[in-house]
């Protein structure tokens, strides 16, 4: 069908190809690299205002309860589904917003420290009663949601909320969809055009977190809703 995927006809199903299977592995690389990078920068920034700071910790309280009550506002709304599908997947309330939220505040470091940390209340939350592989287990909550760490790299830039968000929720789908070419193809409905099998998973998981992102982004325009953000990237300061 492509250089990246086949179709297994003694299975019923779609596989990727070496060359898509080499793709994925290196998407995963990548992935693994930015957020190492992440990491590192945060702590290099970390210890150079330590020492500016006379050897005072310069991560603050402030920022730890910051960080904590955005997850812990995420993670509640991940359960306030408007819209969820039959194999997996939901718009929620806005919870990938405040999992962001964090990143952008504090860096790609605290970012995906902090991603991280939500990627395993997701599995406790959906995943960890029936898993195929750890692979599957990565792509479909450890990776997908430490990517919304992302954001992290837009802090500090103009508009950097809103893109860093945009961004993030882009990769999260991204980890999603391999794992739909990986796992997930013999759940494609019989409805779904066999012509455009090869999209499936692209749509199937793009749908609903590009819903719930335009639901996002309108609420963000809100003046009242700005407003409050404003004030709270003020008192994070």
């Amino acid at each position: 069908m492509s250089e990246f995927i086949t179709y297994l006809e003694e299975d019923g199903a779609y596989a990727l190809t070496e060359k898509g299977t080499i793709l994925t592995y290196v998407l995963i690389g990548l992935f693994a690299i930015l957020a190492v990078a992440g990491i590192i920068s945060a702590y290099r920034k970390s210890r150079a205002a330590k020492q500016e700071n006379g050897g005072r910790q310069p991560i603050t309280t402030r920022q730890l309860v910051f960080s904590a009550v955005a997850l812990a506002i995420a993670f509640p709304l991940s359960y306030v589904k408007i819209f969820h599908l039959p194999w997996g997947g939901s718009v929620t309330l806005c919870s990938m917003f405040f999992v962001t939220l964090i990143g952008s505040w504090y860096g790609a470091g605290t970012g995906f420290a902090a991603a991280f940390a939500y990627s395993l209340l997701q599995f406790i939350q959906g995943g960890s009663s029936w898993m195929l592989s750890p692979m599957q287990v990565g792509m479909d909550y450890l990776f997908a949601f430490t990517a919304l760490g992302a954001s992290g790299f837009l802090k500090g830039k103009k508009n950097g909320v809103l893109i860093g968000y945009l961004i993030a929720i882009f990769l999260r789908g991204l980890f999603h969809t391999i794992g739909g070419y990986l796992y997930w193809m013999d759940y494609m409905p019989d409805t779904f055009p066999k012509a455009f099998a090869f999209a499936y998973p692209v749509v199937y998981n793009y749908s609903y977190i590009l819903l719930e992102g335009l639901l996002t982004v309108i609420l963000l325009m809100l003046p009242p809703v700005r407003k409050a953000l404003q004030r709270v990237e003020n008192d994070i300061r």
